[in-house]
């Protein structure tokens, strides 16, 4: 694989929200997504934006996921503790205890990753990075975006990471805070099957000691945890979804663009000049739109927003309507997936996911490899692929977490 690896800057929050709990939240969702909206209150940020935003108020990375399992957000530590912990607050002061005790934040701070690499498939485009990582025993989360890929690890493993991928042949960029890797682009079904399902190591280091010593004993431990919590994978029915990104996303100073709508700069009266604010350097009607979908809410709606792309959003098809032409991108498509609800589980073992799809990896029978996402949220995880695929996969991961023994030398305690 030719790709390379650049950390983000700035560290991230991770905070889980039950569903029923999510008309509660509605307002702090909606002032993260739209932080504008507390910046202008805060008089510390008179003078620039807040932390966790750029010089152009976006989101350095944030994502927000709206999915049949929970509300999920990742976002700068600034917006937890200035938004929501205040929301979260005042939710406890009149809801019952029993219920604000399942909204979560993660103990863990967070560093985001972001691959770039070009005509690789989904797969082959980790692997080179996936596989140092998890046998270095570091906690992953894999966010599929419409350009990029974002992985997560905690922030005190930095180094390690670090250590971890100079081991593996990565070596430094000119921005210095970037990998290189100079690997085949060209990786056969095994080796994507073994190097993904490395991923799931750290699940077990959790639970079992020794750690795994090979990525098929990787595999094997992987579906006995899910096994032991009695996670099934399953599909919404009638659900399915498109990979979009955001249309005509105008430039600061850009005198306007024809296909967001802008008319460009408005002249303004001798002594009126101001600086440009958020409204002047986003698309305000792809804002629009999500906080149109967020109120619905939404069956399924992922919105990433990293400053190093334009705006990436994973949402049901129905909700195509609401959109219009501010998103372009696979409007025809036909992406279904299957989920894992591992809301008993801690934060970081949502990486399991990529466990089951060196499962899939390895067990689908088609000519051709075909193409998977990922998806981490906060407590859940979910593996994307098209419709001619999904029932297939759904069926192999059925039928191995039915039986009663997934592999050697995993004792009783694992059935």
């Amino acid at each position: 694989m030719n790709g390379q690896v650049s950390f983000l800057e700035g560290e991230l929050s991770l905070i889980h929200i039950p569903l029923q709990l999510y008309s509660s939240f509605l307002q702090p969702i909606l002032q993260i997504l739209l932080p504008q909206a507390h910046s202008l209150t805060g008089p510390d940020n008179a003078s620039g934006a807040p932390e966790g935003l750029t010089a152009e108020f976006a989101h350095s990375f944030l994502n927000l996921s709206i999915t049949p399992v929970e509300c999920s957000i990742v976002c700068h530590p600034y917006w937890t503790n200035h938004v929501f912990a205040p929301a979260l607050k005042a939710a406890a002061a009149r809801l019952p205890a029993d219920a604000i005790g399942g909204v979560s934040i993660a103990k863990e701070a967070y560093v985001a990753l972001c691959v770039l690499s070009g005509g690789s498939d989904a797969g082959s485009r980790v692997v080179d990075l996936s596989s140092p990582l998890a046998l270095a025993g570091i906690p992953l989360f894999f966010i599929t975006t419409y350009y990029s890929d974002f992985i997560l690890v905690p922030s005190k493993d930095r180094q390690s990471v670090v250590q971890a991928l100079l081991s593996r042949g990565f070596e430094f960029s000119e921005l210095e805070s970037s990998f290189v890797s100079h690997g085949s682009s060209q990786t056969n079904r095994h080796q994507m099957s073994s190097s993904i399902a490395s991923l799931s190591s750290f699940t077990e280091q959790l639970a079992l000691d020794p750690a795994p010593t090979n990525p098929t004993e990787l595999q094997n431990r992987t579906f006995n945890l899910l096994h032991k919590h009695h996670v099934v994978p399953y599909i919404v029915p009638g659900l399915s979804l498109s990979h979009c990104s955001g249309a005509g996303v105008v430039g600061n100073n850009s005198g306007g663009n024809a296909e967001s709508g802008n008319r460009g700069p408005t002249p303004q009266r001798r002594g009126t000049q101001r600086r440009d604010s958020w409204i002047d350097t986003v698309d305000a009607r792809l804002y629009t739109c999500l906080a149109a979908a967020l109120a619905l809410p939404p069956r399924f709606l992922s919105i990433t927003l990293a400053a190093p792309d334009p705006p990436s959003v994973l949402l049901d098809k129905t909700l195509l309507p609401l959109f219009g032409n501010t998103i372009v991108g696979d409007i025809a498509g036909d992406l279904v997936p299957i989920f894992l609800n591992l809301v008993n589980l801690p934060f970081e073992a949502t990486g399991i996911v990529s466990g089951v799809a060196g499962k899939l990896v390895t067990d689908l029978q088609t000519a051709d490899l075909p193409e998977l996402s990922y998806l981490s949220t906060s407590k859940a995880g979910a593996v994307i692929l098209s419709s001619d695929h999904a029932q297939n996969a759904l069926q192999i991961l059925q039928a191995t977490l039915k039986k009663d023994e997934l592999g050697p030398g995993q004792g009783t305690a694992r059935k």
